[in-house]
């Protein structure tokens, strides 16, 4: 992390409330309160029960990952480490502070000249220092028209795109009229206007930017697929969807991937669109991240999810099948993972196993011992839905499965543990 001691002012939600320090890795109490991981494992394995800035006793010592803030400090690190590396950048001084109004006011201005780079760091270091620097920046007649522009125009290369992106991402929640941006930057381009594409911009920022960069980019990208005209076109952009794909693989960042996979999940729903996937080796993709033992809960969700979708399509289930290990991965996150995925995996198993009837599915259950850990989840509180879909499938696998099946009382409900 970039040392705060050379007169960068460290906008003070960065802080771990313990350490003082810029966080590394964001967590969150249930109290709603953000430590750094560290910080914060250290006070709860001394035995406290408390959380350190408010004294509540934690009726969980459970913590969520804060990705929003990791993201924010990622980029905010990244955009200062780039002004100490540049040429002839000597120390990082006063200068570099975070701008006031007016000068943002100027850099707005600005960044339609030649020199685009500098104005658009301004435009980001204000950005992340609050919330309220980013209600004041959409609230600036046509700011968010000139970022569109910029990705509609651009001549500067990958480094203005990136500042940009950056800055369109840091703001988007701001935004009221989504549609217009929606229009601006996808549909406007099937209007036959001679300029750039911006989702020619957006791809380029997945190809070559920074990981951070990236992100941003898939925020906005899923942020203007609103509905299925708008997808539809997003999928049509040619190497658009290879390299959203490209994006989520085991070795990427975990927080790129999640925001990838949240991309491809607003992206998917059109039926062109998951035969496109499937065609591109989704399902590949995806049975590579469920095999992977540290993935967080929240990205095992969303792959669970987008197998869930693909499943709707008679390629999205023939691949499934075909695919060696998928329907195994899929089974092993049906238990102790959480309910969202326990609904995502089953309704697949179900889609393929018992709707369609799919011969290698059935069989690749029955070898990962699947029926055992479908009579497990009958036993468990979970929904209705998921229950009477455990019953369906039990049913496939009555005549062949009397053996396992003997184990399980219907009026007693009680089943032996593996």
């Amino acid at each position: 992390m970039v040392r705060d001691d050379l007169y960068i002012t460290v906008p003070s939600f960065f802080r771990c409330p313990i350490s003082l320090d810029v966080m590394k890795s964001p967590v969150s109490l249930c109290t709603g309160v953000t430590y750094d991981r560290t910080s914060i494992q250290r006070w709860l394995d001394n035995g406290n029960n408390t959380c350190p800035a408010t004294m509540q006793v934690l009726y969980t010592k459970d913590f969520i990952p804060n990705s929003n803030l990791q993201r924010l400090i990622q980029i905010w690190s990244d955009s200062v480490q780039h002004r100490v590396d540049s040429p002839g950048s000597k120390a990082v001084n006063e200068s570099d502070s975070v701008p006031s109004r007016d000068q943002v006011l100027t850099a707005v201005v600005d960044v339609e000249g030649k020199s685009r780079v500098d104005p658009l760091m301004k435009i980001v270091r204000f950005a992340l220092d609050s919330d309220e620097n980013r209600d004041f920046l959409v609230k600036i007649e046509g700011f968010v028209a000139r970022l569109v522009d910029l990705l509609l125009n651009v001549n500067g290369g990958v480094e203005v795109l990136e500042l940009v992106v950056k800055a369109l991402d840091l703001v988007l929640e701001k935004i009221e009229d989504h549609e217009w941006l929606n229009n601006s930057m996808v549909k406007k381009q099937r209007e036959g206007e001679s300029r750039c594409d911006c989702l020619d911009s957006l791809l380029l920022v997945l190809q070559h930017g920074s990981s951070d960069s990236r992100i941003a980019s898939v925020r906005v990208l899923k942020s203007i697929a609103m509905d299925a005209e708008s997808k539809q076109l997003i999928a049509e952009k040619e190497g658009l969807l290879s390299e959203l794909l490209k994006l989520i693989t085991p070795e990427k960042d975990p927080l790129l991937i999640e925001n990838g996979l949240s991309c491809l999940i607003a992206i998917s729903t059109p039926k062109q669109n998951k035969v496109k996937l499937v065609n591109l080796g989704a399902i590949r993709t995806f049975s590579k991240l469920l095999l992977e033992p540290n993935m967080s809960v929240s990205i095992v969700e969303k792959v669970l999810k987008l197998l869930e979708t693909m499943s709707s399509r008679k390629e999205g289930r023939v691949e499934i099948c075909e695919e060696p290990e998928c329907v195994a991965a899929i089974l092993n996150k049906v238990i102790k993972i959480s309910n969202v995925a326990t609904e995502h995996a089953v309704t697949t198993l179900w889609s393929v196993c018992y709707l369609f009837r799919d011969q290698k599915a059935q069989e690749a259950v029955t070898k990962a011992n699947g029926l055992t850990k479908i009579l497990l989840l009958m036993q468990s509180n979970c929904s209705p839905s998921v229950r009477k879909m455990c019953s369906d499938l039990l049913k496939i696998f009555r005549v062949n499965s009397k053996s396992c099946l003997s184990c399980y009382d219907t009026k007693t409900s009680h089943i032996m543990p593996f």
